[in-house]
């Protein structure tokens, strides 16, 4: 009896370390870069690479090693999200995973509530994975779906049909996974405003506790790009039409839009990406993977091989390294926050980032009048729905609204300068002859 109070007490003692290390410790993310895809999509600008399974082995060495080296670095840190990105993560053989999951937990400390996200492909999904997944710690799966109709997925080059995604659904819930996400994309060609209201419907009759939705992008150099002259592309005012449709859909059905592309149940926010958005710190690993830590901003070569022989050989693996200065940091405020609900204040701006934010705010003013943007009661300025919809070109006004007046501060500093110092040379020279002629 007494050696059972004493391993009880023992099992108390180390839980309480834990909790007390997880209040102690800063929180940090971290995302890991899959770049293997079964089948490039053509809309897809990630790297990402096709028929590269043979490379999974040395890259997952790669990886492993990049994990051990940057441990130590996180040293005061809590992991409390974790994102396993792609390409498609899910097609990574299972021991692979159970080899990156055994890695993180030995070497990180992971706070006791970590969201731990990975993405799946509808056809990636099988009981075994799901399995591998939960034993790892992934209590949060996201799973690209973009359409409820087979051709509309056929021409976006996806791998599944939408009954597959079903299934994935009824298997992903099975393995007793509470936090999914699913991705739709609207404004595709040919798409009706009938044929998008019903991928919205079907999704929604999936039961996910978040839904991310993207508006279709021609991205420069992908197949889509290059055939936009043989597309029906949807003209700007329907795309509209189809995102202001589903925001009010969705919130009917209980989704909270909390960023311009996502909407989620109370509880179900994506903590990693809010991270993102709230510019708080994070580390990548893998190729072309970013990081904000340290008050440094780095990303890694857009190149498998790169990657691999640089870390298997001790090579350059850096793509892009700089310091942000506390300036820089006050626009990606602006730019990153009113990409949220949470939007910006006028006093937080300018207590953190030592900015003025009037210009910004006479800008926002002229938003409100449009109907764009609203202020709420404690001053937070954020989007509207409308407003989110052209959240790119007002963003970049208000960006513009600072940096405009950040250089009528110079300008002024500037004069100022010039006045004092011919002042101060006006006086020496006064002083100069006044002791001449004493003289």
């Amino acid at each position: 009896m007494k050696k059972q109070i004493r391993q009880h007490q023992k099992r108390e003692l180390k839980l309480q370390r834990k909790r007390m290390r997880d209040l102690r410790g800063r929180r940090l993310g971290l995302y890991i870069h899959v770049p293997f895809c079964r089948r490039k999509c053509d809309y897809c600008d990630f790297y990402s690479l096709a028929n590269s399974e043979d490379r999974m082995k040395d890259y997952v060495r790669a990886l492993l090693l990049n994990l051990e080296e940057l441990a130590p670095r996180t040293e005061g840190y809590v992991l409390d999200t974790i994102y396993l990105g792609g390409g498609t993560p899910s097609i990574l053989p299972e021991n692979a995973l159970k080899q990156l999951f055994k890695a993180i937990h030995k070497e990180y400390h992971l706070a006791r509530d970590c969201e731990i996200t990975v993405e799946v492909n509808p056809d990636s999904v099988t009981p075994s994975l799901l399995k591998t997944l939960r034993h790892g710690g992934v209590n949060r799966i996201s799973m690209g779906v973009q359409s409820a109709h087979d051709e509309e997925l056929s021409l976006l080059n996806r791998l599944h049909t939408f009954e597959q995604a079903e299934r994935a659904v009824g298997m992903i819930r099975k393995a007793g996974f509470k936090n999914l996400n699913l991705d739709l994309i609207f404004g595709l060609p040919d798409q009706t405003m009938e044929a998008w209201q019903e991928s919205v419907e079907a999704i929604l009759a999936l039961e996910p506790e978040h839904i991310s939705m993207y508006a279709l992008t021609l991205e420069e150099g992908t197949p889509l790009w290059q055939r936009q002259d043989e597309l029906n592309l949807v003209g700007n005012d329907d795309q509209a039409d189809e995102y202001l449709w589903a925001v009010n859909r969705l919130a009917e059905m209980g989704y909270e839009q909390y960023e311009v592309s996502n909407f989620a149940k109370e509880g179900y926010r994506s903590r990693h990406n809010m991270k993102y958005w709230l510019g708080q710190e994070y580390v990548g690993v893998g190729p072309s993977a970013h990081s904000d830590f340290g008050g440094r901003r780095y990303s890694y070569v857009r190149d498998l091989e790169g990657y691999i022989s640089g870390m298997l050989n001790g090579g350059v693996i850096v793509d892009s390294s700089e310091m942000i200065p506390p300036e820089e940091r006050g626009y990606e405020y602006l730019m990153l926050r009113m990409r949220t609900v949470e939007g910006i204040e006028g006093n937080e701006y300018g207590s953190t980032f030592r900015m003025n934010f009037t210009p910004v705010e006479k800008k926002l003013e002229l938003f409100r009048d449009s109907g764009w943007v609203v202020q709420e009661d404690n001053g937070r300025w954020h989007f509207t729905p409308t407003g989110f919809l052209l959240s790119n070109q007002l963003i970049g006004e208000l960006l513009e609204s600072q940096e405009e007046n950040r250089l009528e501060v110079m300008l002024a500093t500037h004069r100022a300068q010039q006045a004092a110092e011919a002042a101060e040379a006006a006086a020496k020279e006064a002083a100069a002859e006044e002791a001449s002629v004493e003289a």
